[in-house]
């Protein structure tokens, strides 16, 4: 077969292939036009998904008359004035999206730039290209795709339902509007997707971008979020952090942007859960909203063609900004809870139905005559005897009790307030000046360890305790060899071991601080977490997981009564230690219930 020029119309829909997806590709495309031409106001409106209607309306710059007849043409842009593919300051500039687009459905464009007499409109269908004719309008783009892959019918069979892809669309733009706070979005159509963001009014960029952020994520976020302001080199990171403890059971909370444009970058992401590796439970992933700013010839953004991927020139310079501004934002958060924590508990308190009414008691009702009565032998009230074995049976647990001593003030200041009691050997309940605190004592101090452990490894060293007698524990040979090839890396922590024989492991050293540690439950513990771990994880992240371990292991358990003085003391350490909101695992330490929000409970507001 012989080599042959393919017809121009069937390159632009090739083309179309790489560029129009779905209906969201061909929206992300067109708002992300009206964007570059400087609109203030973007609308967009759909019909059946946007199979059948997009129309994207703006109050840009407008095109003359012969920018728009070149418009429509392949490989035409304004947007690389000096040809130079590394300094691109624009969101869109293939020069691809209006013919290909044009290929695969009718396209309508009528413009008007300011000042002009009049507007300008064109039309290709199907690939063929009408001539500009003039047109009413006022300043600004007005661009309708409609039936859409008409030409390319077998397309349509990918498509979703119309309310998946009007959702996908939704998506789509909440991303785009997140990075553009000043810019007023709309959206409308058919298929249950409507919103509409006003343009931010705050009187700072940050005030602005919070604002966006609030409109589009909700301001719960805001309120359970950190500021990142950070700068390395030529390099800037700002945006909102999540709390650890606000996590989301899915990536898609993760919103990256490099230089206003929203991507879903692998470094970033990574960059991102290197952040949050310590403070989150296993399977859940943070939020975030992170915008970096380079130089244009730092990034290369025409390495994807729905351009959702960049590469850096420096990845490193960029993976340490990301990773170095989360940790320090969370570790200046020192103890701070997500509010959604106390939310979830009082929810989990609240009814889930209503009681049934009581029936109406009859006008002669006597008491006496209740199958509930006391018996007569005890006259008037209780008997003595009754009251003593109910205040012996259902005493309350805890060693300080509300009444035993008054608060001391002072404590009261503390964003932990003071500890008044303990229930059931495992929780801490403090008093604050609005509310109470409930802290889960194993998890917190669980975190104060492992804090601690990672300081001393990182100023001194680990300090080490020799076994009077070394510990020998038998293990599998495969095991106990795992743990043998990992040697190095334990004695580095203060842990020594060596072969004893086919499948033993004798200790001869532990850190100070495990000094009556149960070591043959360490060591198991240890394994299983080698054999998730593997040999993927760096050795900085290696090491946490050990020191992890050995938190858990150093921490007070659950069971063990405290002294009201020692609640304080933890409670203290808990608000001067990074991270203490969160234990080892990502679970929360304490919950925080507002004096207001028990009194609702019980119907008092």
């Amino acid at each position: 077969m012989s080599v042959r020029r393919l017809d121009p119309v069937l390159i632009d829909r090739i083309a179309a292939g790489e560029v129009v997806e779905r209906p969201a590709s061909a929206v992300k495309e067109l708002v992300e036009n009206a964007l570059d031409a400087g609109a203030s106001r973007v609308e967009i409106v759909l019909e059946n998904g946007g199979r059948s209607l997009i129309r994207v309306i703006d109050d840009g710059f407008g095109m003359s008359p012969e920018d728009l007849d070149l418009a429509v043409e392949r490989h035409a842009t304004s947007k690389i004035p000096d040809g130079d593919l590394f300094r691109i300051d624009t969101l869109g500039f293939r020069g691809e999206a209006l013919p290909s687009i044009g290929a695969v459905a009718r396209l309508a464009v009528a413009t008007r730039r300011e000042g002009a007499e009049h507007g300008s409109s064109i039309l290709v269908d199907a690939g063929v290209k009408h001539p500009v004719k003039p047109a009413a309008l006022a300043r600004g783009t007005r661009i309708e795709v409609s039936d859409l892959f008409y030409a390319v019918p077998a397309r349509l069979k990918f498509l979703k339902t119309d309310r998946a892809e009007a959702q996908a669309v939704g998506d789509l733009v909440k991303r785009i509007a997140l990075a553009h706070p000043r810019v007023r979005f709309t959206l409308s159509g058919d298929s249950g997707t409507v919103f509409d963001y006003p343009a931010a009014r705050g009187a700072t960029e940050a005030e602005a971008l919070a604002e966006r952020i609030a409109q589009v994520l909700g301001r719960d976020f805001v309120e359970n979020a950190l500021a990142v302001d950070a700068q390395r080199e030529e390099a800037a990171l700002a945006g909102l952090a999540g709390l650890a403890t606000d996590h989301r059971a899915t990536a898609g909370a993760i919103h990256t942007y490099v230089n206003g444009r929203p991507v879903r970058d692998k470094l970033l992401l990574g960059a991102v859960k290197a952040a949050y590796a310590d403070l989150l439970p296993s399977g859940r992933h943070p939020a975030v909203a992170l915008y970096v700013t380079v130089p244009p010839r730092m990034v290369d953004v025409n390495v994807h063609p729905a351009k959702s991927e960049v590469r850096f020139r420096d990845p490193g310079l960029v993976r340490g900004l990301v990773v170095g501004a989360l940790k320090s934002a969370l570790g200046a958060a020192g103890h701070r809870a997500a509010n959604t924590v106390g939310a979830r508990t009082l929810d989990a308190l609240r009814p889930s139905f209503a009681a049934p009414p009581r029936p109406a008691a009859p006008m002669n009702y006597d008491w006496r005559t209740s199958p509930a009565a006391p018996p007569a032998a005890a006259g008037p009230g209780f008997a003595e005897a009754a009251q003593a074995a109910f205040a012996t049976v259902f005493a309350p647990q805890g060693d300080a009790r509300a009444a035993a001593a008054a608060v001391d003030p002072a404590l009261l200041d503390h964003p932990l307030g003071a500890a008044r009691t303990q229930l059931h050997d495992t929780y801490i309940v403090a008093q604050t000046h609005d509310g109470i605190v409930i802290v889960d004592q194993h998890a917190a101090h669980e975190r104060l360890v492992y804090e601690r452990l990672k300081r001393e490894r990182a100023e001194r060293g680990i300090g080490r305790q020799m076994l009077l007698i070394p510990v020998v524990v038998d293990l599998d040979p495969v095991e106990a060899g795992r743990l043998l090839d990992r040697a190095d890396l334990l004695a580095s922590l203060g842990l020594v071991i060596e072969g004893f024989g086919p499948g033993a492991v004798a200790v001869s050293e532990v850190p100070a601080a495990l000094a009556e540690a149960d070591v043959p439950k360490l060591l198991r513990d240890l394994l299983d977490g080698l054999e998730e771990w593997g040999s993927a994880l760096a050795l900085e992240d290696r090491l946490d997981h050990v020191l992890a371990t050995f938190a858990c292991h150093h921490s007070v358990r659950a069971g063990r009564r405290l002294k009201p003085e020692e609640m304080n003391a933890l409670l203290r350490e808990m608000e001067a230690t990074p991270f203490s909101g969160q234990c080892n695992h990502g679970r929360p330490t304490y919950v925080e219930l507002k004096l207001a929000d028990i009194e609702r409970l019980f119907g008092r507001r």
